[in-house]
């Protein structure tokens, strides 16, 4: 990223989605993250067309791609219609670091330390709640995509906790991205519970309205994922 500036930014390839292809991110991240829960019926057709303003015909596609990659399933008859797979996939990266790893990294820095300040300064009670209820689930120590999905409920909350839209849906993005990155690494118990007793003094701190300490903890919390993403390339190339 050295030397990276605006200007080079600006002049990147051009990659727009299709609207089938931005159908089949979105509801495929929704159902990675847990956002649609195992087993949640989906709107009927003509209705959810409606009101991703897509066509029928674009989003029978969709779905019927998301069907063969084991994120949906469709039943027919007076009870069918088409679920969220009980075990969707948790990731959809091929098994292989991401060349753009970093970057993610420094943008989930950048998203979630500012959402901890404006968080903490907005305290919204409710938010704060999720949070808590989702580390209440993760000390549970369920399977690890039960985990993961409970700890993007609790990243996403952070978000909501600041009441500010297009701020949630950058860190629904981000989360979407770190999930793939997270599926490659290992997942002692020890540090799941480390880590969740990070997400404890962060919301602690929410409360006490000290957005600064959040920060300094949740600035370490990511930290320690960084470093063990950076493990997994050879020193030349993590440098």
């Amino acid at each position: 990223m050295e030397g990276a500036t605006a200007l080079e930014a600006v002049f990147e390839p051009v990659q727009p989605l299709t609207t089938f292809e931005e159908t089949v991110d979105r509801l495929g991240t929704a159902i990675r993250l847990g956002l649609l829960a195992p087993g949640a019926r989906l709107p009927p057709e003509r209705e959810l067309a409606e009101q991703l303003g897509i066509s029928r015909s674009t989003l029978r596609q969709a779905l019927t791609t998301l069907v063969q990659s084991g994120h949906l399933i469709s039943l027919r008859g007076r009870a069918g219609g088409t679920f969220v797979a009980e075990q969707p996939p948790l990731s959809d990266g091929d098994g292989r670091l991401r060349p753009d790893w970093r970057e993610v990294l420094d943008q989930r820095v950048a998203i979630e330390c500012g959402a901890a300040l404006l968080a903490a300064e907005r305290s919204n009670p409710a938010a704060l709640e999720v949070m808590e209820d989702v580390i209440e689930q993760m000390d549970s120590r369920p399977d690890f995509e039960t985990y993961r999905r409970a700890d993007v409920r609790f990243h996403i909350a952070l978000a909501e906790a600041t009441g500010t839209p297009r701020l949630i849906a950058q860190m629904t993005e981000v989360q979407g991205a770190m999930t793939e990155l997270i599926a490659l690494i290992a997942h002692p118990d020890l540090v799941l519970g480390h880590s969740n007793d990070e997400h404890r003094r962060i919301v602690a701190c929410l409360r006490k309205g000290d957005g600064m300490a959040a920060v300094r903890i949740l600035r370490k919390h990511l930290a320690g994922t960084e470093h063990i993403i950076a493990g997994l390339l050879p020193a030349n190339a993590a440098a």
